[in-house]
């Protein structure tokens, strides 16, 4: 494996540096404050992002993507990860499994997405099922060539945005040697369509102007030729969004650390206390020493995790150790950058409070740290096993 920047990669990176530093930094502070981003500010940025070639970065250029592999992808979200989640979120790159579209569907949902006319959302949490996807209670009922869809979805990611969303919905159940095991279809479902609601949760606490929304369907009837994939298989494409999407965010992980760390030492190296910098104290310059240590390591294992998936060889467990060694690095490096700060580390309008806020989530969604550790474990164990 060799990680040097090549001097594609590196174009590419300081395209999106620039990017980032012109168009997001400057409205972090006023979002934060807001909680929203203003529809005139998220329209230019989407804007200028596919004016500048940085929009679905993710996906092939047979259907007008970047065609990025996975490893320049990583570098290029940890450069994405230094902002605002709310903001970055808007330099696109939409779910690849829109990629498993056929026929007509390609040219309603898939090609529109990429050129950024339509916005997805990924809908499969719901209220009694979160860790536990087969737990999923949403059901589709087969009515012709017609599915009618009851359930509830929770906490679904900028759905407020998006145009359509990809629904995992019950469609029928198989026998298994340990009983009944639900089947579970992907549908494609429009905003608008009868039967189909989306209203804003409450706001969190982390990466604010990020909303979470609930979708409502109630007797909402979708044709069969929106099944994404293939009935009763909508966890064949679950499962490549979900390793694709723990990559993502190991990787802006990083790159928030990254930052991070980078506003911990301007602070230590500018702080005087007892007539000389924090910095030269070693209790402070030691948290510097471990800080940097661990950001190195997350690095590493996602953009092993990444060139392994350009390989094809990447496994479940490989997408589980970077997101649970960077979201929980993220949190143990943005604590100690409250600590080195002080009490303005968590003063409300100091950047730093914010990343520790918006740091929490990271353990939570996609995915909890104790769900990856059950991955990583049973790969470990699984073999062994009598």
């Amino acid at each position: 494996m060799d990680f040097a920047i090549t001097g594609d990669q590196q174009q590419i990176l300081d395209s999106v540096r620039k990017f980032v530093a012109a168009e997001l930094l400057p409205h972090e502070d006023a979002v934060d404050r807001a909680g929203e981003i203003a529809p005139e500010l998220k329209d230019r940025i989407r804007a200028r992002a596919i004016e500048q070639g940085l929009y679905a970065m993710n996906f092939p250029e047979n259907v007008g993507g970047g065609g990025l592999d996975n490893v320049t992808m990583m570098l290029v979200e940890k450069e994405l990860g230094r902002a605002s989640f709310a903001l970055q979120y808007l330099v696109a790159r939409p779910s690849l499994i829109l990629m498993a579209c056929k026929g007509a569907q390609r040219e309603r949902y898939l090609l529109p997405t990429v050129t950024g006319e339509r916005i997805d959302c990924f809908a499969i949490t719901e209220p009694g099922a979160g860790s536990d996807a087969l737990g999923i209670s949403t059901r589709a009922v087969a009515d012709g060539d017609d599915f009618v869809i009851n359930g509830t979805k929770h906490f679904i990611s900028h759905a407020d945005l998006a145009d359509f969303a990809i629904v995992f919905a019950v469609t029928g159940a198989a026998e298994t040697p340990k009983g009944p095991r639900k089947l579970v279809t992907s549908f494609l479902i429009d905003k608008g369509t009868p039967g189909f609601a989306c209203t804003r949760q409450p706001d969190a606490v982390s990466h604010r102007g990020f909303h979470q929304c609930v979708l409502a369907f109630s007797d909402c009837r979708v044709h069969r030729g929106n099944i994404l994939g293939e009935l009763h298989k909508g966890f064949n494409v679950a499962n490549e969004w979900l390793g694709a999407q723990r990559l993502v965010l190991a990787a802006n992980c990083v790159g928030r650390a990254e930052r991070i760390l980078t506003l911990a030492a301007e602070w230590a190296g500018s702080r005087k206390q007892f007539g000389q910098t924090i910095s030269r104290f070693q209790g402070i310059s030691f948290k510097f020493a471990d800080m940097a240590m661990e950001c190195a390591a997350a690095d590493l294992l996602t953009m092993r995790a990444a060139w392994k998936a350009d390989q094809g060889t990447m496994t479940q467990e490989d997408a589980a150790m970077a997101k649970l060694k960077a979201t929980e690095m993220l949190g143990r490096v943005a604590d100690e950058g409250v600590q080195i700060m002080g009490g303005m580390g968590v003063m409300g309008d100091v950047a730093m409070s914010r990343f520790w806020r918006d740091a929490r989530v990271e353990r939570i969604w996609d995915g909890t740290s104790e769900i990856q550790r059950h991955i990583i474990s049973r790969a470990v164990l699984r073999p062994h096993e009598r």
